[in-house]
């Protein structure tokens, strides 16, 4: 199942290249993997090119974190915790029981919002890799691989109440107003401030039966290692920005849905409507004219063609369809989805656009749907197609003074300094010693 899934993965959010980042992964994946209780698997691990914070696991010894994730680690102790969970579910076999079980939440992330369980079971409308299909594991699971984090992450000799310190950072994530992703390691790892308290007394009975005299932290090292690392969206991949999605390699932009969150992969750009019975997707179609990327969609979701006609977007050549599928929900009941699609053919692509509801809401998002899809046009603006990412920097505070004095100095605007208090695991108001790394970041 994990050989299966990794591609699609992999695909769908593109890896992280930082050979150093990498090679730190795969040496403490592989030393924990030793010491599991599964370690005739083969392991690997990997980072993925998303500013989403979610690190997770399939079967077969498949461990995956995101760079946004890496980003919110502050030493190296809170990613062994968090690598020590993600390899206790794979011990455990949580994952392979829900899959063979069939208890697989079938639910979509959109930017931090999930589709609720009924619309999530048409995913496959929209696309074979919408995203990371999150695995919704009971309590009971959730603390069996807690506690093997914190054993695992003790025997290759880490401090794990630094693991419980992480999950502070999540809730904080998860409070916090503005358009960072919401952590979707907190969506499927539940109640992070009652965990934290559990982890640090089971850090304390693992610390005691080990007999170690000191546990690595890893601070600095880790702090210097991720110096330079892309942090939020990379916008050579596109970006959003007053309302508009911009993509500089692909020189197209469009108009977003007014209120809708996004998340945007190498695969597909995802959006969803705050109260998850409305998505759309932009993705590339499959075909080598318009119809025949039609007739692919058709096929390949088990949609039933209700209409269709020709279109022209802003100068481009594009076929509009609309179309429907029937399921049932979790009760048995007969549910249908409604599919507005639009195919625009723009230099060697065709873009394709999958607008997607409920058929009784579907008069109600429609219009929401074409207004999007019928902005799509191409970018020309040379300050949105030169964009540049903004990067992780380290910087050393030079004398004792508030977390909020030091980012002033090194010029974090004050609107952000509440994101990069979380960024630092610490409080504006914290006491930062002179000589202290902490992030900031650059352009």
């Amino acid at each position: 199942m994990g050989k299966q899934a990794d591609p699609g993965i992999v695909a769908s959010f593109g890896k992280y290249e930082d050979a150093k980042m990498q090679q730190f992964i795969e040496t403490k994946g592989q030393a924990m993997a030793k010491i599991s209780h599964r370690n005739h698997l083969d392991y690997e691990f990997k980072i993925l090119d998303s500013p989403v914070v979610n690190a997770f696991a399939v079967p077969g010894g498949y461990v995956y974190f995101t760079r946004g994730i890496m980003a919110h680690f502050n030493n190296e102790a809170e990613f062994a915790g968090v690598l020590g969970h993600e390899i206790g579910h794979i011990t455990a076999r949580h994952s392979a029981r829900q899959y063979t079980s069939q208890m697989l939440g079938q639910v979509l992330l959109i930017g931090g919002i999930v589709i609720s369980p009924e619309f999530g079971q048409f995913a496959d409308v929209a696309s074979q890799s919408l995203g990371m299909l999150l695995m919704k594991y009971s309590r009971d699971h959730e603390s069996e691989s807690d506690e093997l984090g914190v054993s695992y992450s003790t025997k290759i000799g880490y401090d794990a109440h630094e693991m419980g310190d992480f999950f502070n950072t999540l809730h904080r994530l998860s409070t916090k107003d503005g358009r960072d992703p919401i952590p979707t390691f907190q969506s499927t790892h539940p109640d992070p401030l009652d965990r934290y308290n559990k982890v640090h007394q089971m850090a304390d009975e693992a610390q005691k039966k080990n007999a170690k005299s000191n546990y690595e932290v890893g601070r600095d090292s880790y702090l210097r290692m991720i110096d330079g690392m892309v942090y939020g969206e990379d916008p050579r991949q596109g970006f959003t920005e007053n309302g508009m999605f911009y993509h500089p390699d692909l020189k197209f932009q469009y108009k977003l849905p007014n209120g809708w969150q996004v998340n945007n992969t190498p695969a597909q750009v995802q959006m969803g409507h705050k109260d998850g019975k409305a998505a759309m997707f932009l993705s590339l179609g499959q075909g080598s004219n318009l119809q025949e990327a039609l007739n692919n969609e058709l096929q390949q979701n088990k949609l039933t063609l209700v209409e269709k006609s020709s279109k022209n977007v802003n100068g481009l050549p594009a076929l509009a369809a609309i179309s429907e599928q029937v399921g049932q929900d979790q009760q048995g009941q007969q549910i249908k989805i409604r599919v507005l699609s639009y195919f625009i053919q723009y230099g060697s692509n065709i873009y394709k656009f999958n607008g997607l509801t409920y058929d009784n809401l579907f008069s109600q998002f429609a219009p929401t749907f074409e207004s999007s899809m019928q902005s799509f046009k191409k970018l020309t603006d040379p300050s949105k197609i030169n964009k540049k990412p903004e990067r992780i920097k380290i910087q050393t505070v030079p004398s004792t003074m508030s977390l909020n004095q030091a980012l002033n100095r090194f010029n974090v605007p004050s609107n952000r300094a509440e994101e990069f208090a979380i960024l630092n695991g610490m409080q504006l108001s914290d006491s930062v010693a002179g000589g202290t790394l902490i992030k900031t970041y650059s352009k």
